[in-house]
Formats: structure tokens, C-alpha cells, sequence
């Protein structure tokens, strides 16, 4: 349906962003308004940042609201960029104070200069295939995606550019073919592949998402009678990613003084209590 979108419909200089067909705006946590402490980042981690943010706006005297995002880099990028984001009919603008992200996104903030410098802040464990409980197609690696009959997810290669090209070249090495994605049969995400790859292998579109394994593992977690995970090297419980399994890693940074909390927040990413919570959730801290 054709919903009738307010006044930054007519061409104001409002850079857009939403998911079709939703009024939740899921990857938007806190209240803006209210915010001393404001912090973009990717989303593929968001379990984790959510527990580490709750822990340390109750340790934290004086702080009262944490507004985050949870987006892929590319819109909270134009936010930062450009001052605003269209959301529906919503405008957001506010301004961050730490931004988490994939080193190329955190290089270009530091050419832009919105940021002196970035620091590795976590690696994952590569990548493995998400399928449903019981596997029925009994999918046991990246060669049998290319059998007829089995449609795979992927992240979308021009909204999450970052991810795709994780995925992609996880596919490409380990298949030994430099065009085995464009021979399997695929379903692309929209924006947001941390909820649609899990919708789409649970409904029957995809057999199989391709997808890094801490975000298997807080599927397999939080739906335990609806999937479960092929490993591409090691184990469900001890993954070891084989040679050509991309792992990636994510970076932190502070945006100009980093305001009131932004340099305590960046000191406490590093803590012992945090790295415990990013290597329960199957991340690794750096």
C-alpha cells in the first residue's frame, strides 16, 4: 500500500531510511531527547551491546538515559554525516558520541574528521549456514547449497555491504569458485539480515542462511525448536573457522571529546566484566 508520508516528502534534503511495512523502529533504543550518553553501531553484536549498555548506565553515577542505534553502518553514517535521518514520518537528529563499527566505515569517519582515531574492540568466529531444526535438506557445507531445490539467504550487497562481502567471500573461498554465488539460488535480504535471515529459513523461503556464527548461536538461544547451525570449521560449542572462513572484526571510537560519558564508556568496553558478556554471546574481545 502507497502510505501517505509527511512534509520531507517533497524533496527536502532529508536522507531516508526504513523498513517497509513496519511502524517499529526495533533498531532505535532510549530516548533521544534525554540521551548525556549516545552511541551508533553496527547491529550484528546487538545482544551483547545491549547487556554491556544496560550494566553500565546502573554503574554509572550521574547517567541517567543511553540513547543507541543498532542499524547497519550505512544510515547512522548518513545521520552522523548529514544531521538528520527520516524514519516514516519521524526525523531524528542527534549526534553520537561513540560509533562501533567495521574498521572501513570507522577509517572514513576519521577522513571526514569526525573521529581522531579507532581502536579493535571485538572479532567474530566466521561464518556458518543457519537452517532449520532437524536440517531437512541435510545441508552439511557450502557445496551442497549449489544442489537444485535449495534456495540460501544472503545479506543484501548494497545495504549491508559489510556482512555480504563477509559472506560472499566466505562462499567464493571455501567453494574454490569465484562465481559460485551468482550459480546458487538466492534470497537477498532488504536492511536488517540479523532478523530477516532467521524469518526466512523458520517460514520455508530459505534452506539455509549464511551467517556469522555469534548470531547462529543467539538464534539456536533464543528459538531453540526452530534451528540449529552447520558449523564451516570446528564445532556448535568450539567453532574454529577454516582456512578461507572470513572472520571480521569491529572497531570503536570516539566522536570529537566524546561529551560527558563517551570516554568513561570507551574505557569500560575494555573491561573484564565486558569481555566476559561479548564471549558469552560468541564474540571475541581484542
Amino acid at each position: 500500500m502507497d502510505w501517505r508520508t509527511g512534509r520531507y516528502a517533497s524533496g527536502e534534503d532529508v536522507h531516508r531510511w526504513q523498513h517497509t511495512g513496519s511502524n517499529l523502529l526495533l533498531d532505535f533504543h532510549g530516548d533521544p531527547a534525554r540521551a548525556e550518553l549516545v552511541i551508533f553501531s553496527d547491529g550484528n553484536h546487538h545482544m551483547a551491546l545491549r547487556e554491556v549498555l544496560g550494566r553500565f548506565g546502573r554503574e554509572t553515577s550521574g547517567l541517567n538515559e543511553i540513547f543507541y542505534a543498532t542499524t547497519p553502518p550505512a544510515p547512522i553514517v548518513t545521520l552522523l554525516e548529514h544531521g538528520k535521518l527520516l524514519l516514516g514520518n519521524f526525523v531524528l537528529s542527534v549526534a553520537p558520541h561513540l560509533f562501533i563499527g567495521p574498521p572501513r566505515v570507522l577509517d572514513r569517519l576519521t577522513e571526514t574528521g569526525h573521529m581522531a582515531c579507532h581502536r579493535p574492540f571485538v572479532r567474530n568466529q566466521g561464518n556458518v549456514l543457519l537452517v532449520k531444526r532437524g536440517n531437512p535438506k541435510k545441508i552439511a557445507g557450502v557445496n551442497d547449497l549449489e544442489r537444485p531445490g535449495v534456495t540460501v539467504f544472503l545479506s543484501n550487497p548494497d545495504t549491508e555491504t559489510a556482512s555480504h562481502r563477509s559472506y560472499r567471500d566466505t562462499l567464493t573461498n571455501l567453494s574454490g569458485d569465484p562465481a559460485f554465488e551468482s550459480g546458487l539460488r538466492i534470497i537477498y535480504g532488504q536492511r536488517i539480515h540479523h532478523r530477516e535471515a532467521p524469518v526466512a529459513v523458520a517460514t520455508g523461503r530459505a534452506d539455509a542462511a549464511v551467517v556469522f556464527y555469534h548470531l547462529a548461536l543467539h538464534f539456536t538461544r533464543r528459538f531453540p525448536g526452530e534451528f540449529e547451525m552447520v558449523p564451516l570449521g570446528g564445532t556448535v560449542e568450539e567453532p574454529d573457522p577454516c582456512e578461507g572462513n572470513c572472520i571480521a572484526t569491529t572497531h570503536v571510537g570516539l566522536i570529537g571529546d566524546g561529551g560527558p560519558y563517551g570516554r568513561t564508556c570507551l574505557d569500560y568496553l575494555g573491561c573484564e566484566a565486558v569481555q566476559t558478556i561479548y564471549r558469552h554471546h560468541g564474540l571475541i574481545p581484542l
